[in-house]
């Protein structure tokens, strides 16, 4: 069984950036397409962004598209988001993911996703 750890979560003033990681274990992450979800108070979890399982392929919601990063360090098991330019409405509790289907397309939508991690709170201050 995976166990994937969020990271990197805080307050920010708007505009500012911050960069999530995620650190899986009991599996590698390695064959796997991975994503960032979040959901903010009161309203259901959204997608934000996925890989591939190789690193080759992103996508966005179009509401990150331009501002958020996702990338991957398989050897090192993690994913990343770098998150720039960002705005009050980005509050949320952020979600790293895995797509349990080894080989697989890329997700683009949050019930593709088969494993969670705790999530981690960020924070944006107007």
């Amino acid at each position: 069984q995976v166990q994937l750890e969020e990271s990197g979560g805080g307050l920010v003033q708007a505009g500012g950036s911050l960069r999530l990681s995620c650190a899986a274990s009991g599996r590698t992450i390695s064959g796997y397409a991975m994503g960032w979800l979040r959901q903010a108070p009161g309203k259901e979890r959204e997608f934000v962004a996925a890989i591939s399982y190789g690193g080759s392929s992103t996508f966005y919601a179009d509401s990150v598209k331009g501002r958020f990063t996702i990338s991957r360090d398989n050897a090192k098991d993690t994913v990343y988001l770098q998150m720039n330019s960002l705005k009050p409405e980005d509050t949320a509790v952020y979600y790293c993911a895995m797509d349990g289907r080894r080989w697989g397309g890329i997700p683009k939508y949050r019930d593709e996703f088969d494993y969670w991690g705790q999530g981690t709170q960020v924070t944006v201050s107007s």
